[in-house]
């Protein structure tokens, strides 16, 4: 008999650190109002000296354990989606199982940029529902401000350090699973448009600018995002035999409040069924979805039984979505 999913715990992390727009407007050349206008975000946090991916994740899989009273000691696989890991190898995911002492789990980093949680959270709900694991813990998260340049005021605006955790599990065969549906799509020759520069510094015959920081061009991503992800949403709901009206929250990538805005018009969902983190943390990649689910549920908005649809789009180009029934 085929296993099913679910989520069954949550948790999420930011740095006290505060970088406000005020802060930013002594840094580069822009203002509250204009930031405000533009992305809809007022702070981000940024991560302390010595803190990196490894420590937000830890911390993001201590609070989901207070919160929910779960254990992590019988985790079998570790997936953590980041593009910001402490270091090449070991993986974020190693990091982790050390601090808690996991004694018998695998351990794995995967990279989808912005889009990673979801991407994560359909790998967990692939190998669970084969039945290959029982319990996995997901983890999302990006040390933005590491790669920021700060002297770039198109981007620095954007970005912020931040952290979410998950728990999916095997349900019982008589229990309904919480992964409904998926679409997941890419356009890689669009990357130049944002992009890293690392051990290669050519993409396409292109020289790649950047040292080591994000390099992003603005209009290029909008237009992807707009121009894919709502046709992204109807296909998710069409394969699932799902009406929009039925999607109780919409959470996609916390990218920008105008693309969001976008986003939902051209998809026909209503602002007020949406979710998004970026007012106050920014665009904390990876971790932007779980910061806003996490949010969802600690507000009262996101109640047992409720539809989420959870869209992520970033570099590669990448994008997904998948269709969860919270429980």
């Amino acid at each position: 008999m085929e296993s099913k999913a679910r989520i069954s715990a949550i948790g999420s992390y930011v740095p006290d650190k505060r970088l406000t727009n005020h802060d930013l407007e002594k840094m580069v050349d822009t203002n509250d109002e204009w930031i405000v206008q533009r992305t809809g975000m007022r702070e981000r946090r940024i991560a302390a000296p010595g803190e990196f991916t490894s420590h937000m994740c830890i911390s993001a899989v201590q609070n989901m354990m207070t919160e929910y009273g779960v254990s992590v000691d019988d985790v079998d696989l570790i997936l953590t989606a980041t593009n910001t890991p402490d270091l090449p190898f070991p993986t974020v995911s190693c990091l982790v199982q050390a601090h808690f002492g996991i004694p018998s789990t695998g351990a794995l980093d995967l990279n989808a940029t912005c889009a990673g949680f979801v991407y994560a959270l359909h790998t967990a709900n692939a190998f669970v529902t084969a039945g290959l694991h029982r319990k996995i813990l997901v983890l999302g998260a990006d040390h933005m401000s590491a790669i920021t340049d700060y002297t770039d005021r198109t981007t620095c605006i954007l970005l912020g350090d931040g952290a979410g955790a998950a728990l999916v599990e095997r349900v019982a065969a008589e229990d309904a699973g919480a992964f409904i549906g998926h679409h997941l799509g890419s356009d890689g020759k669009g990357g130049i448009h944002l992009y890293r520069a690392g051990l290669s510094d050519t993409l396409e015959d292109k020289l790649l600018a950047g040292a080591g920081k994000l390099v992003q061009n603005g209009r290029e991503v909008y237009k992807f995002a707009v121009g894919t992800v709502p046709k992204g949403v109807h296909a998710l709901l069409e394969s699932s035999g799902v009406d929009s009206s039925e999607i109780d929250w919409f959470i996609p990538h916390s990218a920008n409040l105008r693309i969001i805005e976008s986003l939902c018009e051209r998809a026909g969902i209503p602002m007020d069924r949406t979710l998004y983190s970026l007012e106050y943390y920014g665009n904390t990649s990876a971790a932007t979805i779980p910061l806003s689910i996490h949010m969802g549920v600690r507000e009262g908005k996101i109640k047992p039984g409720d539809l989420l649809m959870l869209y992520g789009f970033g570099g590669g180009l990448v994008h997904g979505g998948l269709l969860v029934r919270w429980g």
